[in-house]
């Protein structure tokens, strides 16, 4: 049963003049096992507060702006429904069908918004699942940092499910299957934004690389006038419609078709200016206590790869200090596709070897060439279910495609060393490939590659002394190498001196 009390803005239950509680809070919901569960609303100055759950009770006073939160002690997982009660003086607000499992949060753009109904997937990871509780975020830009959201938990039965992230319902269905415990997955994600957009004020105005974005970002805001762009944007329109009435087909230099132009946004509602998605997406989520998170994010960024090493190990960072706890965050690289560089891949990579507790699932076989939201969403899910398995649940299971490791020169031969080899290195096909190779500089050529063991060596008749070695580098990579556990290599780069 549905909140019967919702407040338009705040979203949160309401009796009389009496303490509300967080919007995140609502029937159906999955609060997280194993650690001290925060719960916090508002009320009334002084107000005495309540919060009954699971045999436990927690007492508090609202502070002087009316805000209280007490904090549950780590709960068992439990499949059956819990009723969470905040009692105050002025009467109770009851919150039913509560079940005590996993929480993760999914993020990022339109391949983790890619909605189960379009995507391919086996019959038994679309169907719904009692175990499986969802939270749908709505999209909201905002330019201060957000106390709630307008939304409630839903069990993931047929009506709710072909909306929702087809990558976080099957990384929560395969988690549900393996844990046999209810998760409980919340998608706050947004098409075709940039990191930076996820990512808060603070941490970026503290980090000398990323501040400049703040200081234009401010710049806009300030300067911002609706009443020229609107005029500008009239002008654009009439030049496009005018183009497209000469000649329906018109193209660009690039073979494109012409794009109609945008209207004007006020930048500080922007979903692609700084900090606009933290603000009112995940702020309102902050402190819940969850496991951890699923990001799928980089196409927004593709040009910009070399800031991505910096803008992605800071939104991680601070996501978790805001939260309170070095929760792992699992992310997917960036699958193949004529617009998406190598270099944003690589910037991936960095952020995985060396940010802690971190995995990135690698989708080199799930690309398209032309389409940038493919398809096959089964098995993107279900990868980064695995790296939870390993991180979040010590799992002692292979997670990972073969990693770089070591790169050893024998005379004309190029030996590569992995990590992540699994059960053994395997060619996908009937040769390795995908492997360029160079003597010095950026004169790579496309290279001969076997798998002796653990190792592959790489060589070409073109390079007598090898010093570097590329696998995977192009928008659309040929990629080739596998673990014998079905996992592909990320695509990488390497040097002798590295």
């Amino acid at each position: 049963m549905m909140l019967k009390c919702l407040c338009v803005w705040l979203l949160v239950v309401t009796v009389g003049q009496g303490a509300d509680i967080a919007s995140v809070f609502s029937d159906h919901m999955v609060l997280q096992q194993g650690m001290p569960v925060p719960i916090w609303g508002t009320g009334k100055g002084g107000e005495s507060v309540t919060v009954t759950f699971a045999g436990q009770e927690r007492s508090t006073q609202a502070d002087d702006k009316g805000r209280w939160m007490v904090r549950l002690d780590p709960l068992a997982a439990s499949a059956e429904p819990g009723t969470l009660t905040v009692r105050s003086a002025d009467g109770d607000i009851t919150i039913s069908d509560v079940l005590v499992g996993e929480v993760w949060l999914a993020s990022g753009q339109s391949n983790m918004a890619f909605g189960l109904s379009k995507s391919t997937g086996t019959p038994e990871a679309k169907a719904p699942d009692p175990l499986i509780r969802l939270l749908q975020v709505p999209r909201k830009p905002i330019p201060e940092p957000a106390e709630s959201i307008q939304a409630s938990w839903t069990r993931s039965d047929g009506k709710n499910l072909g909306g929702f992230s087809a990558v976080g319902y099957f990384f929560a269905k395969h988690l549900a299957a393996t844990r046999k415990v209810p998760i409980g997955i919340i998608n706050s994600s947004v098409g075709g934004t940039p990191a930076q957009a996820w990512t808060p004020r603070e941490a970026m105005t503290g980090n000398p690389k990323l501040k400049p974005l703040i200081t234009e970002f401010d710049k806009r805001v300030k300067t911002y006038d609706p009443v020229v762009e609107a005029t500008k944007y009239k002008d654009e329109l009439a030049k496009y419609e005018a183009t497209i009435a000469r000649n329906p087909e018109a193209k660009q230099k690039n073979g494109r078709p012409l794009q109609s132009p945008n209207p004007p946004v006020e930048p500080s509602i922007y979903q692609r200016s700084p900090t606009t998605l933290y603000n009112g997406m995940i702020a309102p989520l902050v402190p819940m206590a969850i496991r951890g998170v699923i990001f799928y994010q980089g196409e927004g960024d593709s040009g910009a790869a070399e800031l991505y090493r910096t803008q992605f190990p800071t939104l991680i960072q601070s996501w978790r200090k805001d939260f309170g706890h070095e929760f792992p965050f699992l992310f997917v690289q960036i699958a193949p596709h004529q617009n998406m560089v190598p270099e944003i891949r690589d910037a991936q990579l960095f952020t995985w070897k060396t940010v802690p507790k971190t995995a990135m699932a690698v989708i080199t076989d799930y690309g398209h060439p032309t389409d940038i939201h493919p398809v096959d969403k089964q098995p993107v899910g279900e990868r980064l279910a695995l790296a939870a398995r390993a991180l979040a649940y010590g799992e002692n299971i292979v997670y990972s495609g073969p990693l770089f490791d070591t790169l050893e020169i024998r005379s004309n031969q190029a030996v590569l060393s992995f990590k992540h080899v699994g059960d053994g290195l395997v060619a996908k096909t009937d040769t390795l490939v995908g492997f360029d190779i160079s003597g010095g500089g950026t004169n790579f050529v496309p290279a001969s590659a076997v798998i002796e063991g653990n190792t592959v060596v790489v060589t070409s008749d073109k390079v007598e002394k090898p010093v570097a070695v590329r696998y995977g580098w192009s928008n659309i990579p040929e990629a080739s190498l596998y673990n014998k556990n079905g996992l592909p290599a990320t695509p990488f780069q390497c040097e002798l001196w590295q």
